[in-house]
């Protein structure tokens, strides 16, 4: 048996629409398309090397506000009034996943309420009795769920990989910023058919192209740089 697991974060039917989001302020999900089918290819391919796929569903708390860090509720209550009112069957729709990428019967799915894939849930035990040790994190958003996922895996010393090209986030600026971050950490960052490839080494990690070493990596972003 392998010892290596697919997890696929939050690849649900609630980015498809932008209603909620634009009310909330949040912009749509950068290359969304492209992101949902090379998940779908990553899962098929896991699959048919009978590597285990584990999705996680974001739903909302029952405890409600009082499950949300305070200034999210605050900021959620500010916009109350714009938010779309929606049916009980449209936001079951909306937690559900992709049908693009859906879940197939041996597939596990687990329901989530915080950003991390561990936090509450019966993810860590489940990879234990699996005997799991190694992790490709794909889905949704990178330096949202993701990265607290891959955060939460390291702390729990899991071997970690991000499929670069099956997960995405607002825009390209916090996605290449948050892949940089999750480098530093000796997170595997690859295209997920270099991950998922038979006897897959994962020894680039840390090796971040041209790290610390560009001038143009320590140059404020939102400034231009100087003429040479």
């Amino acid at each position: 048996m392998s010892d290596t697991a697919l997890l696929l974060i939050d690849v649900q039917n609630s980015y498809l629409v932008q209603d909620v989001r634009d009310a909330l302020g949040w912009p749509p999900i950068w290359r969304l398309d492209r992101v949902v089918a090379e998940c779908r290819d990553a899962a098929e391919a896991a699959r048919t090397s009978h590597l285990p796929v584990i999705y996680s569903r974001q739903i909302p708390s029952t405890a409600k506000m009082l499950a949300l860090n305070p200034r999210s509720a605050r900021h959620r209550r500010s916009r109350a009034a714009l938010v779309p009112k929606l049916t009980a069957e449209d936001r079951h729709w909306r937690s559900e996943i992709i049908d693009a990428v859906a879940p197939q019967p041996d597939d596990l799915v687990l329901d989530k309420t915080r950003h991390s894939f561990f936090a509450y849930t019966e993810l860590d035990p489940i990879l234990r009795s699996m005997n799991i040790r190694r992790l490709v994190v794909a889905g949704l958003q990178t330096n949202v769920c993701v990265e607290a996922t891959v955060r939460a895996a390291l702390e729990r010393n899991f071997e970690v990989a991000v499929a670069e090209d099956a997960v995405t986030t607002d825009g390209p600026a916090l996605h290449f910023a948050a892949l940089d971050a999750m480098r530093v950490l000796y997170v595997e960052v690859a295209p997920w058919r270099e991950l998922l490839a038979p006897g897959a080494a994962w020894d680039v990690a840390y090796r971040t192209p041209n790290y610390g070493r560009d001038p143009a990596y320590w140059s404020d972003p939102h400034m231009p740089l100087p003429n040479p």
